[in-house]
């Protein structure tokens, strides 16, 4: 049996440093559930011992995000929609950090990708974000460049900074032998699958509850009493539904009284799987608003359909 321990990991840092970063790092922003946060720090460290440089290493992570990021930018330029939509199927976490991030765009324009790659969840769509927005592809080059640099810089800091308490933790590990590395190669693939688990069972609930357009549609002209919820943040614009009330999610969290009871409630937002008004829809029926209903597509949907049918 090969015993692999703490002291070869770090061997294998340093032989394959800048390779390792690269690759690491392009999988990452491949949409991959590889955080390059515990790589980058460790990294910082073997550079404070001189076994590594710092400027090929932030070279080699600016290579491997723009990339990646480079793709997925081209793809939202000419996919739009589409590409969030496959992004949020992919992902193993919820379709809000789409919703999150185009707020992020709205209220703060290219300075997002400053800062979106410290944001687990939000960097994989920020690139297809920026592409379908318009931004050149030019500039978007320049700042996304910075925003690696910024955040590749500053986990290798804290490694630099933070070298001897690093050295102790490897240690501390490296007496536990190979026990350690077993023990997190075995519960690395548990949380993968149990975040797989919770967001397949997140999606039947999803599905057996939404409404399409055309139904609610038909529903406003026979007059029927509907209470209609925009979900969407004051930053956000679009077409909205006639009657509509415009309460945010935030709000909604807050004040969930305000949503009545004895009418049918139907949500809708801008998310790409409609995931936003599910959750609220869930909400709200722990509350006790039991005839509560996302939107199915949400207002993207809504107005394709008054385009093909008026």
């Amino acid at each position: 049996m090969i015993h692999l321990g703490i002291a070869d990991s770090i061997r294998f840092v340093e032989r394959y440093g800048y390779l390792l970063l690269f690759l690491w790092v392009l999988a990452e922003q491949a949409a991959l559930p590889f955080p390059s946060a515990p790589l980058l720090i460790a990294v910082g460290a073997v550079i404070r011992e001189g076994r590594l440089s710092a400027i090929p290493a932030i070279a080699c992570c600016v290579a491997g995000s723009l990339v990646a990021d480079c793709v997925w930018f081209q793809l939202g330029r000419h996919r739009g929609k589409g590409v969030l939509k496959f992004l949020c199927r992919l992902s193993l976490e919820p379709d809000s950090c789409v919703r999150l991030t185009e707020n992020a765009f709205i209220r703060y324009g290219l300075k997002t990708l400053l800062i979106v790659k410290f944001v687990p969840g939000l960097n994989a769509v920020a690139a297809p974000l920026a592409g379908d927005s318009g931004i050149s592809p030019g500039l978007f080059v320049v700042v996304d460049v910075l925003g690696v640099v910024i955040w590749s810089a500053s986990y290798m800091g804290v490694g630099y900074i933070f070298t001897d308490q690093l050295e102790m933790i490897f240690g501390y590990l490296e007496r536990m032998g190979s026990g350690f590395l077993i023990l997190l190669a075995s519960l690395f693939p548990a949380w993968i699958l149990w975040k797989f688990i919770q967001r397949r069972r997140f999606l039947r609930q999803l599905r057996g509850a939404r409404i399409t357009p055309e139904e609610l549609r038909d529903r406003m002209k026979a007059g029927e009493d509907l209470y209609i919820v925009d979900l969407r943040g004051p930053e956000e614009n679009g077409t909205s539904i006639p009657g509509a009330i415009r309460i945010s999610v935030d709000e909604l969290k807050s004040s969930s009284k305000r949503i009545p009871h004895d009418r049918e409630v139907i949500l809708f937002c801008s998310c790409p799987n409609e995931t936003e008004s599910a959750r609220m829809a869930i909400l709200l029926r722990s509350k006790g608003v039991t005839h509560v209903r996302p939107l199915r597509g949400g207002s993207e949907a809504w107005e394709k359909m008054l385009q093909l049918h008026g």
